[in-house]
């Protein structure tokens, strides 16, 4: 079974920067792709970022040039460093990572930016 735990949420003023990290269970070499998804209050969960194993990104347009995704596979880690932050980016960020044909979450971790 895998698991993938998120750290690094919390509250935050607008302007500031955040870097979410999330670690996963097994070899990262094994998953793909890895990346962050977010589910704010009464909206559905959309994706944010994700990198496959061949260093291909894919970034939702709102955080486009202030979000960045990266991966450390070594340490079954993927990490988002979140600049500009603003208060729409407040939601629940969820960490996902396939293998195969299955599917890993994370239990979320909350941001919350503030004016």
């Amino acid at each position: 079974q895998v698991q993938v735990v998120e750290s690094g949420g919390g509250l935050v003023q607008a302007g500031v920067s955040l870097r979410l990290s999330c670690t996963a269970s097994v070899s990262a070499f094994s998953l793909n792709p890895m990346g962050w998804y977010r589910q704010a209050p009464a909206k559905q969960r959309e994706l944010v970022a994700v990198m496959f194993s061949g260093g291909l990104t894919n970034y939702a347009d709102s955080v486009k040039g202030r979000f960045t995704i990266s991966r450390d596979n070594a340490k079954s880690t993927v990490y988002l460093q979140m600049n500009s932050l603003k208060p729409e980016d407040t939601a629940v960020y969820y960490c996902y990572a396939a293998r195969r044909s299955t599917e890993y979450w994370g239990k979320g971790t909350l941001v919350t930016v503030s004016l």
